[in-house]
């Protein structure tokens, strides 16, 4: 609905995943989202990379490291909008989300299933 593109990490070895703060419901297997800034900017191929590669390298996690007000922050709206839709149609939902085949924490979500059945 908002012309979003959903695609992997560019870096994963950095292993953002595994430091944010959804992963501690991972490790039980709990189902989780983990969303990321964009970084694509309509005619500028590059710049939302370099733009990220700076900030990490020359503020993340530094005293600088917060907020700017020259940045603009126009597509905050749109990612509350969608987090609330996938919020909103998981309640209403017929299905609970589950791991993907092969993910490391479908076991440990198989297992917690097994024990609310018992």
């Amino acid at each position: 609905r908002q012309g979003r593109v959903l695609v992997p990490s560019s870096k994963p070895e950095r292993g953002s995943f595994y430091r944010a703060d959804q992963f501690e419901f991972s490790k039980f297997g709990v189902p989780s989202l983990y969303t990321g800034r964009g970084r694509d900017f309509p005619d500028k191929p590059g710049f939302g990379e370099q733009k990220m590669e700076e900030y990490v390298a020359q503020h993340y996690h530094q005293p600088s490291d917060q907020v700017d007000p020259g940045w603009d922050l126009s597509g905050a709206a749109q990612d509350v909008q969608l987090l609330f839709e996938v919020g909103y149609q998981v309640a209403n939902g017929d299905q609970w989300p589950e791991w993907k085949p092969g993910n490391e924490f479908k076991s440990k979500r198989e297992e917690m299933l097994q024990k609310r059945r018992q």
